[in-house]
């Protein structure tokens, strides 16, 4: 094996050598069907625990099969104790958040209502999986929870006093500034606002708080799902493990 498999795929299913991972209906579809596998065809299995694995076509059928699993290929890469707090917008643009999140290394994706907020619910089963086919097709092996729709003032009123909150506000100046005067912390979250950003209630109430540290994200008006992009990245860049 020298490159490795070509195909990805996550499994709800323990991982270790000797393992046998039976198929669901879809799963063999993609992989005998669409992708053509035959016995002896090799993939990379992940569940989000144990790290990724090679493993062997045992058997392969039109509606089932099963894989052998062989060895592991990486250790679990676990990200930064980093949460990303969002507000919901158009279902192409939602998915396009979750999908980034997860490839710049979020460890829970958390969809918040705001007062400006256009989405009134969500499909939490569809967005989690969309966060396991992006941590397919991104090389990870952690796949971040997707939460369900909260209120952003419930939200905060639960809020763990050992997690500090970066709030990316538009009215603040300096984004690296910002983050350097944050206090050291070993938990983390980022909240990023509706298209129409936070009402002016929500960012007094944010900016009172003493777990937030509010950050500029520039001198432009980002679209939401930009401004999601655009403080995962400096958050990884600054504090993160990009460092």
């Amino acid at each position: 094996m020298s490159d490795g498999p070509k195909i990805r795929l996550h499994v709800d299913h323990p991982l270790a050598t000797g393992e046998r991972v039976a198929l669901s209906r879809d799963k063999a579809h993609y992989l005998f069907g669409v992708m053509r596998l035959t016995e002896g065809a090799e993939v990379a299995l992940i569940n989000g625990r144990d790290g990724e694995w090679r493993a062997v076509v045992a058997e392969a059928g039109k509606r089932g099969g099963v894989l052998e699993v062989a060895e592991r290929t990486r250790e679990l890469q676990v990200p930064p104790d980093l949460w990303l707090l969002f507000a919901p917008i158009r279902k192409a643009r939602t998915d396009f958040i979750v999908e980034k999140a997860v490839e710049m290394g979020a460890a829970r994706i958390c969809p918040v209502q705001t007062e400006f907020t256009n989405a009134e619910r969500i499909r939490r089963d569809r967005l989690q999986a969309h966060a396991v086919e992006a941590a397919e097709q991104c090389g990870g092996t952690f796949v971040p929870e997707v939460e369900e729709l909260r209120g952003l003032a419930q939200v905060l009123a639960d809020w763990p006093e050992d997690r500090h909150l970066i709030f990316a506000d538009e009215s603040a100046l300096g984004a690296a500034a910002g983050l350097a005067a944050a206090p050291d912390a070993a938990k983390w979250a980022i909240l990023v606002g509706p298209e129409g950003g936070f009402s002016p209630a929500e960012r007094d109430r944010l900016r009172a708080l003493p777990f937030v540290t509010p950050i500029s994200l520039g001198p432009r008006i980002l679209r939401a799902d930009t401004a999601a992009v655009a403080a995962l990245a400096l958050f990884q860049a600054e504090r993160g493990d990009w460092r």
